[in-house]
């Protein structure tokens, strides 16, 4: 079970600009495995609302800040987020996000060394058609030794009939 944010004196982490992409979140200090990082925070909306938000910007839906609930809700980290909304994809992360009482924590999935950027897998889900145009829409730039290539999720298959 992972643990609460360390009482340290040092932040545990500051944005600044990745080599994976635009910015990332990066560690300042020792951050221990189980580790609880960072709340991802933003407004609360409706699936409805987000499409329409993604419709406005004039992109697809999950190249947002949108964070899904197991609610049906999204936490749209563009609107009143915080510095958990830079925290960059990466195909073998060293975080992932736990939703607990409706509220998503980034945790330490392992020991992280100061200067080390954080990540989480983003397991996009997208139903339509993984064509290679749109693996190219979602292409990870990840570089850690399990990149898939992409940032969406496998699809799944359907179970064979006996």
């Amino acid at each position: 079970m992972p643990t609460k944010p360390s009482a340290k004196a040092d932040p545990a982490f500051e944005v600044k600009q990745s080599p994976v992409h635009g910015n990332g979140v990066f560690a300042r200090r020792f951050i221990d495995a189980g580790e609880r990082i960072i709340e991802y925070r933003g407004e609360r909306i409706s699936w409805d609302d987000a499409t329409e938000r993604a419709e406005a910007r004039g992109g697809p839906i999950n190249h947002t800040f949108y964070f899904s609930l197991h609610d049906g809700r999204v936490i749209d980290g563009g609107k009143r987020g915080n510095e958990a909304r830079w925290i960059n994809h990466a195909c073998s992360p060293n975080c992932e996000a736990f939703e607990e009482d409706g509220r998503v924590y980034i945790h330490a999935i392992h020991p992280i060394e100061p200067g080390q950027e954080l990540n989480y897998n983003y397991a996009l889900i997208y139903d339509e058609r993984h064509t290679p145009a749109l693996k190219q829409l979602f292409a990870c730039r990840c570089g850690t030794p399990g990149c898939t290539g992409t940032m969406l999720a496998p699809k799944k298959r359907p179970k064979k009939k006996a």
